[in-house]
């Protein structure tokens, strides 16, 4: 985690994952855009049915409330650098009815 409510963002939540070939994140989605940058490796992203292929370099804009997901398809280590438009990541997963919440601010 890079930034979020947990040191002090207001707005924004930015976070970088390193993905082993074959895994990734499962189908979720969030009340808030979303932008996923490919820095290294080649992943597979899904919004709803449509998928695509990105390599370094190349981002995906995933608008507010649509599902989507990603998977790292090449046979390096992938590199994701991911931005929310809030400053707490808040997902619900594909089959969960309860949001995953992370980087909340501490109390005082």
């Amino acid at each position: 985690m890079l930034v979020s409510a947990g040191n002090g963002a207001s707005q924004l939540c930015l976070f970088e994952q390193w993905v082993q070939p074959g895994v990734g994140a499962p189908t979720h989605w969030h009340s808030v855009e979303e932008v996923l940058t490919v820095l290294i490796g080649t992943a597979e992203m899904w919004i709803d049915d449509d998928r695509m292929t990105l390599t370094a370099g190349q981002s995906l804009l995933v608008p507010a409330e649509r599902k989507h997901g990603f998977r790292n398809v090449g046979t390096e280590t992938l590199h994701v650098h991911a931005v929310l438009a809030s400053p707490i990541f808040e997902a619900i997963f594909e089959g969960s009815a309860e949001p995953v919440r992370r980087w909340l601010p501490e109390a005082p």
